[in-house]
């Protein structure tokens, strides 16, 4: 866990927060929870307007908030580029408040930065990558605001739940193709 702060959660020394959003937060908190150098990922909404939203109050799409995953991660063991590069593979940038079957703005693409840097990095990322899809890339990169963590159940969901349909079929082959993608990048001495 983060470290309390009276101005919200910090990370601890030497640590930075990313936070990102590319459909349902299930699918991210499951690959980064894998990635060498992250230290804690959290399921949560972020960019809207009502204080602490509640999931279903979220999916109506009335808060403007987003489903994110708040990354803390060491920048000793991984970059914050890295991560970025994850985040591109593991979704589409494409599709406009949407992932797949997930439709609606809470499952927009986003990058929600925490400092002016972490903004640099990800415009200048999306211009090299431009070029390798399709169609334009969506994500917006806003400022990190309005967070709050997602109710407890929504924690480390497809740990607890691999063998439930969405999990089986929506969150496994994105797992597989971070494994797949990005061997290196993977903790070690994880099995499956």
């Amino acid at each position: 866990m983060s470290i309390r702060h009276p101005l919200g959660p910090v990370p601890r020394p030497g640590h930075e927060f990313a936070t990102l959003a590319g459909g349902c937060f299930w699918c991210l908190e499951a690959v980064y929870e894998e990635v060498e150098g992250v230290i804690d990922v959290e399921s949560g909404y972020a960019g809207g307007h009502v204080p602490a939203p509640t999931y279903e109050q979220v999916c109506s799409g009335t808060t403007g908030h987003a489903e994110v995953v708040r990354i803390e991660f060491d920048p000793q063991r991984i970059s914050y580029r890295e991560l970025l590069q994850i985040f591109f593979a593991i979704h589409d940038p494409t599709q406009l408040n949407r992932q797949g079957n997930d439709v609606g703005t809470q499952y927009r693409s986003a990058i929600f930065y925490h400092a002016d840097a972490q903004r640099r990095t990800a415009e200048e990322l999306v211009r090299e990558l431009a070029p390798q899809f399709d169609a334009p890339i969506v994500t917006q990169i806003v400022p990190a605001t309005n967070y709050f963590r997602a109710e407890d159940y929504h924690q480390e969901y497809f740990r607890h739940h691999p063998g439930q349909g969405y999990c089986m079929f929506v969150v496994a082959p994105k797992v597989q193709k971070f494994r797949r993608l990005f061997a290196a990048q993977r903790k070690r001495g994880l099995t499956a």
